[in-house]
């Protein structure tokens, strides 16, 4: 698959944005690099002058760009998930630099089905992604910057991370090879409620003291990478679960 093909089926997702200008930078920074699918997740403002404005000759990435009231709606369809992060975060999975983080989502494409779409999400300007957030991406990517210094503005880190993009679309290597395809992320998400609503039924989870339970859940899992068969087989063990005994 030819670099453009791959780099068309990369979402970019801002998840609150706040800033209409730097919504249009975004666009901007996706244009220069080849890639053009927006996701605004309850952007504050949008569509904005200021944004057409920041976005130069990059104004038809806003046109089509898609806006949605929840991060789950942003991500339906995608096989792979990685989220932005400035600090590491203790239950998240194991993070990514940026240039292993790109060639990872490169490799989802690959891995997935014919129509795979993979996600980078950015969090909102000013405190970035929420825990629930992250929770939902499979792991978190972050940029190697000065340690002392390493704030950068929302631009700027799409600009990085749709560089590094582009560079593992035009050198992905070689796909994990599998016969199976890997679950959409709504396939998950009903795996976890799933779960959740028989680990409460059971009693094993205490909705009084949930501590971090359904987290490591979802750490656990997000290291699998789980294949779409092997979701039906989980859901199907727990419904069998699920099932009243006969004595």
């Amino acid at each position: 698959m030819n670099s453009s093909l791959l780099l068309a089926r990369i979402r970019i997702v801002l998840s609150h944005p706040s800033h209409p200008g730097n919504i249009g930078a975004v666009a901007r920074a996706m244009k220069t690099m080849g890639l053009s699918r927006l996701m605004l997740v309850a952007p504050k403002h949008f569509p904005h002058p200021d944004a057409d404005a920041r976005a130069s000759g990059a104004v038809d990435v806003l046109a089509q760009a898609a806006v949605c009231v929840t991060l789950e709606e942003a991500l339906v369809g995608t096989v792979l998930v990685a989220g932005m992060s400035a600090r590491r975060r203790d239950l998240a999975a194991p993070f990514r630099w940026a240039r292993e983080g790109a060639a990872e989502l490169l490799a989802g494409i690959q891995h997935g089905s014919q129509s795979a779409e993979v996600a980078l999400v950015f969090g909102n300007e000013a405190s970035g992604l929420s825990n629930q957030d992250l929770a939902l991406c499979h792991f978190p990517i972050m940029i190697p910057a000065n340690s002392e210094y390493s704030s950068l503005n929302l631009g700027c880190a799409v600009q990085l991370m749709c560089y590094e993009l582009r560079l593992a679309a035009e050198a992905p290597g070689v796909a994990p090879r599998s016969e199976f395809e890997l679950a959409a992320v709504e396939e998950v998400e009903g795996f976890h409620a799933h779960l959740e609503r028989l680990a409460l039924a059971s009693g094993f989870l205490d909705p009084a003291q949930p501590k971090r339970l359904m987290a490591r859940f979802r750490r656990l899992f997000a290291r699998v990478r789980l294949e779409r068969e092997e979701i039906s087989i989980l859901r199907g063990l727990l419904t069998t679960f699920e099932k009243p005994k006969i004595r």
